[in-house]
């Protein structure tokens, strides 16, 4: 959340941060709410002075008589307390819900837009192959080459699950070393998390564990969720923790799957492995001081753009508008790769991004640093995917197909596989 002892003096630039957003957040009400509590607050710290002169009373000499109004006022006090802290333990939780719907404010350069098409493409790199031949999109490769199996998967578990098979198997794990092995080069330390993480985390983080339109797996009368993301437990595993700042910044990698409900999630490029319930994801995470955090977003974008580079995989840079960072985002980049089977003509789609979500998360997670001085602030916290498995393997697929049927394997993905080749298949 935002420093919401900012809410009236920032109000203007709170709201057009909204309206930027495309959100729709009731700010008046908000501070209202604010104010409510604030006025309880101090009704209840002027009772229980009132209570606290009255037992200093009962301790000096008095009349029976003054002893026994003492008595009744002391009841009459208590009760009030009692009447107004329940009110304000009922106001402080609406303004907790209403309050943790503000966004973070945005990047003064994050393009103001509402969908995709208002994003602005920053850059490309590589180049799109064009073939001698009709290409055919990942879900026709993978069933020519005994790869993927998405009839048995919707047979045993449901739509938008997948069993992967044969080569797909190595190349799943291929895809997850090679990232890794790139990222404890540059001081990454390597986590695999937990796929389950506690309500309030989720929440911590900006996720929406409940309701129709969350994309979030709940774990029923568990009070945990299904992680769509290591961001999730990266973020939460420093959770009301101080860290030194000589340990800052401080960088992970984490291995984990990934469980997506795809809400509402429909349309002709959402088929195959592209939009998936499960899939898995090697994310990086940064904790950092303030004043490290823009330089640090650049170096998680240069090494998404380095892991895809060395796939030879042709893909754009595209800075986020602000309709689409979602709330805990600062500043996101994305990458999209060439996909050549989306769409009768290829087309780019998405594959990784990059948020810098300054202090928002840690204010609700309540994760801050120690500074030389021995003051503590809060840290800023970082995201990138370094590699989802299931886009990067469409991408593969579709860009290094051959002619013959078979697909070639990126140079610097072979030592990782093992082979230099996916062959065609015999079709019987």
């Amino acid at each position: 959340m935002i420093d919401l002892k900012d809410l009236k003096t920032r109000k203007a630039e709170i709201e057009a941060n909204i309206r930027n957003r495309f959100m729709n957040v009731d700010l008046d009400a908000v501070i209202a709410l604010q104010e409510q509590k604030n006025a309880l607050q101090t009704k209840i710290e002027a009772l229980r002075s009132q209570r606290n002169r009255n037992a200093a009373k009962m301790k000096s000499p008095i009349s029976p008589e003054e002893r026994t109004a003492l008595i009744e006022e002391g009841k009459t006090l208590k009760e009030a307390i009692a009447d107004e802290e329940k009110k304000l333990s009922e106001c402080e939780q609406q303004f907790r819900i209403e309050s943790h719907k503000i966004p973070n404010y945005a990047h003064p350069d994050a393009p103001v837009g509402k969908e995709d098409k208002d994003s602005l493409e920053t850059e490309r790199c590589g180049t799109i192959p064009h073939f001698s031949f009709q290409p055919k999109d990942h879900v026709q490769i993978g069933e020519d080459l005994d790869l993927i199996d998405f009839d048995t998967a919707t047979k045993v578990t449901g739509p938008k699950f997948y069993y992967l098979k044969n080569e797909a198997v190595i190349l799943e794990l291929a895809l997850t070393r090679y990232a890794i092995d790139i990222l404890i080069k540059k001081g990454f330390t390597p986590v695999i998390t937990p796929d389950i993480a506690k309500e309030e985390i989720l929440e911590g983080i900006g996720f929406n564990p409940r309701g129709n339109e969350s994309n979030i797996y709940a774990l029923e009368e568990t009070g945990t969720c299904l992680v769509g993301t290591a961001e999730i437990t990266l973020g939460g595993s420093l959770a009301s923790t101080v860290i030194e700042e000589e340990k800052l910044p401080l960088m992970l990698a984490g291995l984990s799957h990934c469980f997506r409900r795809e809400a509402g999630a429909a349309g002709q490029y959402s088929k195959g492995l592209y939009r998936v319930h499960q899939f898995s994801k090697v994310e990086m995470f940064v904790f950092c001081k303030p004043e490290e955090s823009d330089a640090l977003h650049k170096m998680l974008l240069e090494t998404e753009k380095e892991i895809f580079s060395g796939l030879e995989i042709p893909f754009r840079v595209v800075d986020t508008c602000t309709g689409d960072l979602g709330a805990p985002a600062y500043r996101k980049f994305d990458l999209e790769a060439w996909m050549p089977g989306r769409g009768e003509n290829g087309g780019f789609g998405e594959i990784t991004s990059t948020s810098n979500c300054t202090d928002y998360q840690s204010r609700r997670l309540n994760i801050k640093y120690k500074t030389a001085d021995g003051k503590k602030e809060y840290v800023h916290m970082l995201n990138g995917t370094a590699v989802a498995v299931s886009r990067a393997m469409i991408a593969l697929l579709e860009n290094f197909q051959q002619a013959d049927g078979s697909v070639l394997i990126p140079e610097k993905l072979r030592p990782y596989t093992g082979f230099d080749r996916i062959p065609a298949k015999c079709r019987k």
